[in-house]
């Protein structure tokens, strides 16, 4: 089950080093915390405790947590830790069935089974929070709203101090005083109903830190690395009110609507609309699409104002596309304008690439790419006849996560790609890609297009790629770490302070690039065959570490300028190894840079 903690206690660790070059390093405005996610795609509720009712994950478009006994008066599941204090608890509801006085709810601050607030889907349409005391409830604001079966609603609670304030699909049902609760964990609720329950998210700018025990449910490969960043990527940095003159879109948004808070529209919708320096504030839930959403060419910003979609603050946006068939022409979200900023979505599910990046000089950051049916996120031209001067350059991608993409023939699924026509100055930066049917990174050049532009891939994690976080592999995958060519055509690379860890094949490779590449400040750790391969080219190599603890794997290869500075891995570990060994886990700092441990240990390079 993706049930993640958010260790903040990294971040605090990362302070004293930030001056240092590595990957603790900081550059962004600051992010609100993510605590704790929960998709529930491995099928498992390891993290989650049960009072009443009968749960299980099953299949509904994605797996979701479902309640299946409708007549169960108290129906619970909790998760969390009982000294979260100021948080917000967000989760898509979909009610199957409501009997008289029945309900299907989301909780916040429970400090046991009968004393929670609450915000209930009630069988009468309407929506109520609740204060529950050893379950005595008093109403605290009611909203009418049409409430019906079988369709997925966006529940949110906010806890701040004595501060309650609640929302159905983005939409404010109450905010109201009560110090009747200061503190306790999140649950999921059903009475004499049955429901579904899928993306909980937990967000926070001022909790009490979760201890680094609480990271639970890791993926990847034995021993596995623990991700204290959730699945879900952090809301927007910003927690004060977005303006007015804003555009916003919500799941129940129309397209006719005129974007207002109160008559959200659709994002295909605001897309067409918004003016350059102009933002679209998405609000958090679930968005079902069933085609591709696409900024189109010349829908530009400029360099001095860039159009924005931006994650509403303290939600979180995802737009799943699991309605679309496999297919190349089925993407997720396509960027063919230049100077856009995206932040704090997630993409899932798109029967293609989950992001398509054909424009120049965007920034993508703070968004996962997840379960898409090619790689999560890929930069190449629009189309066949694009010019190559106008194949897309200076794009930025940067504290993002691409996880478990996987297509059908396993061959083309990566977490990142930014391959086959691409131009110059596209950077990689705090990145993290795992769990990927394919490779990390690809690279990858061919002759009947010619080089592609120069990428910087930079403080970024690439690990347990090839193998996907339910422990499914596809022959024909890479699997590598970092895939840096192919078709023996020459591009010059930049790859510095990265790390690879655990990849099915090697961590990183030329893949038949033999240009003069810039290999520097890297770190490698038990990749299944060797941790560095390069078998050609000019390549310049500088204080590289390669490590094996697990043992297995080759000697690395390296043709190009190397000395001293890197330490291989020839049948022993360097003396550098000492700081590498123990379990992987990384987050995001408040400040959206990359932290990686090992052992405990943040890792400098």
């Amino acid at each position: 089950m993706r049930t993640k903690f958010r260790s903040r206690w990294l971040a605090a660790a990362a302070a004293g080093v930030l001056a240092a070059a590595g990957v603790v390093l900081a550059t962004q405005a600051a992010f609100a915390d993510t605590l704790f996610s929960a998709t529930f795609e491995d099928g498992s509720t390891s993290g989650w405790s049960k009072s009443g009712g009968t749960w299980s994950v099953v299949s509904d478009g994605s797996r979701v947590l479902q309640q299946s006994n409708a007549g169960s008066e108290n129906a619970r599941e909790f998760a969390g830790d009982s000294s979260w204090t100021d948080y917000t608890v967000q989760a898509s509801v979909k009610p199957l069935s409501l009997g008289s006085g029945g309900f299907a709810a989301l909780l916040a601050r429970s400090t046991s089974s009968t004393t929670f607030y609450r915000l209930a889907l009630l069988s009468g349409n309407s929506v109520q929070l609740q204060a529950v005391s050893s379950g005595s409830v008093t109403v605290l604001a009611t909203r009418s709203q049409t409430v019906s079966t079988g369709s997925w609603y966006t529940l949110a609670i906010t806890v701040s101090g004595a501060s309650i304030s609640a929302s159905v699909n983005g939409t404010t049902v109450g905010t109201v005083s009560s110090g009747a609760i200061a503190k306790g964990r999140i649950g999921l609720q059903t009475a004499y109903s049955s429901a579904s329950f899928d993306n909980v998210t937990v967000t926070t700018g001022g909790t009490t830190n979760p201890s680094p025990s609480q990271t639970t449910g890791s993926p990847g490969t034995s021993p596995s690395p623990s991700r204290s960043a959730s699945t879900s990527p952090s809301p927007s940095p910003s927690t004060s009110q977005p303006p007015s003159s804003a555009l916003y879109v919500a799941p129940t948004g129309s397209a006719s609507n005129p974007g207002t808070q109160a008559s959200p529209t659709t994002l295909a919708s605001a897309i067409t609309r918004v003016t350059a320096g102009g933002t679209i504030y998405l609000r958090g839930g679930t968005y079902s699409n069933s085609s591709t959403i696409t900024i189109a060419a010349g829908n530009n910003g400029t360099s001095g104002a860039q159009k924005n979609i931006v994650a509403y603050p303290g939600e979180t946006p995802v737009l799943n596309f699991a309605a679309q068939s496999e297919d190349p022409a089925n993407r997720g979200l396509a960027v063919n304008g230049n100077y856009w900023h995206i932040t704090g979505i997630v993409v899932e599910r798109a029967g293609d690439n989950g992001i398509f990046v054909g424009g120049s000089n965007n920034t993508i950051e703070r968004v996962v790419t997840r379960y898409n049916r090619d790689s999560g996120l890929q930069i190449s031209r629009i189309a066949a006849d694009t010019p190559k001067a106008n194949w897309p350059a200076g794009n930025l991608i940067i504290s993002s996560e691409s996880h478990d993409n996987a297509d059908s023939d396993g061959e083309d699924a990566d977490g990142f790609a930014a391959k086959l026509t691409i131009g110059t100055g596209n950077v990689f930066r705090y990145d993290v890609s795992h769990n990927n049917i394919d490779d990390g990174w690809d690279l990858f050049t061919k002759t009947d297009t010619g080089a592609i532009g120069p990428v910087t891939i930079q403080d970024s994690l690439s690990y347990s790629n090839g193998t996907l976080s339910n422990g499914t592999v596809n022959a024909n995958g890479d699997r590598n770490g970092y895939k840096l060519g192919g078709d023996d055509i020459a591009v010059s690379h930049v790859v510095q302070r990265s790390i690879a860890y655990k990849n099915g094949h090697h961590g990183f490779t030329y893949n038949s690039n033999p240009g003069s590449m810039t290999i520097s400040n890297n770190l490698s750790i038990d990749n299944a065959e060797r941790n560095y391969s390069f078998d050609a080219g000019t390549s310049t190599f500088r204080n590289n570490t390669s490590c094996r603890f697990a043992g297995g794997g080759s000697n690395d290869k390296t043709v190009g300028n190397t000395d001293s500075s890197n330490q291989w891995w020839a049948g022993t570990n360097g003396s550098r190894c000492t700081n590498y060994s123990g379990a992987l886990a990384w987050s995001y700092a408040a400040d959206g840079h990359l932290v990686v441990t090992l052992g405990g240990r943040t890792v400098s390079l």
